[in-house]
């Protein structure tokens, strides 16, 4: 979990073994933490403690966070020939409701939900990824693209309209992106290729996620933009460095294994 702001910021990622997970149909537990459906909505319930370098002290990090699925997509699309990787907007368009009581702070906003799948780790498929969103009037515009493993690129730009129903369109230009302070390349699709930064919440040296200011499709737009290079994420440095940010906790008589879930919230 990342919650960017001016008060309250945190930032929560670790890593669990078997014995601390369970899964049901509509349920996901992972620690002291999970994610159900009731009805039509995801209820996330937050109970963990976050991680600052250099900062021995982890603070408490508790809370909800309930999601109104405003459209739903049920459609997963295929990243690669073989099958190995899909991804699927589950809700391209919701509506959540943020209550923390650590830190106690609390709003209601705009959401989306994805989700990506595979039988194999995304970093032995892929070498680099930059994804974007943007509400575009009551639709939604989602472009990703990357480079794989074996060297050949994809590339595809989706709308989905006011039912969730995804449509594929013609990719708008390359806009390409200031690199990051970590000197990240990242890039998005903007109409005449123009795109700027508004900000940038996430800058680490494989993965960085900024909100843009873009035009799309022929309207002004807010994009939330990722990108991550695998290559990177491999490299043995990287490797060394990330229990550092990404502590285990985990049942050392269990198999661990990562369960990465991530939660981004931010404050316009």
């Amino acid at each position: 979990m990342a919650l960017y702001g001016n008060r309250g910021a945190r930032w929560v990622m670790t890593e669990r073994g078997a014995a601390d997970t369970s899964q049901q149909r509509d349920v996901l537990q992972i620690g002291p933490s999970a994610m159900r459906w009731d009805k039509d909505r995801l209820i996330i319930d937050i109970e963990e403690r976050d991680i600052r370098l250099g900062v021995p002290w982890r603070r408490k990090v508790k809370g909800q966070i309930i999601l109104h699925p405003e459209i739903i997509n049920d459609r997963a699309f295929k990243l690669d020939p073989a099958g190995r990787h899909h991804w699927r907007a589950i809700a391209p368009r919701s509506r959540i409701e943020v209550r923390m009581e650590q830190p106690d702070i609390s709003w209601e906003g705009s959401g989306y939900l994805d989700s990506n799948h595979g039988s194999e780790a995304i970093e032995d498929g892929f070498q680099s990824w930059h994804w974007s969103r943007a509400h575009v009037g009551e639709e939604v515009a989602v472009t990703y693209e990357g480079k794989r493993r074996d060297g050949s690129h994809f590339a595809s730009a989706l709308r989905f309209d006011k039912t969730g129903k995804p449509c594929e369109e013609e990719l708008p230009l390359v806009a390409p992106l200031p690199r990051t302070w970590w000197g990240m390349a990242r890039q998005t699709r903007a109409d005449r290729g123009l795109a700027s930064v508004i900000k940038t919440w996430e800058d680490s040296p494989f993965y960085a996620r900024t909100a843009l200011s873009a035009r799309i499709y022929g309207k002004s737009v807010v994009a939330i933009q990722e990108s991550i290079s695998l290559d990177r994420l491999i490299n043995p440095a990287i490797q060394f460095m990330l229990p550092y940010k990404m502590p285990r906790d985990a049942d050392k008589q269990s198999q661990a294994f990562h369960i990465p879930t991530p939660i981004f919230l931010h404050r316009d």
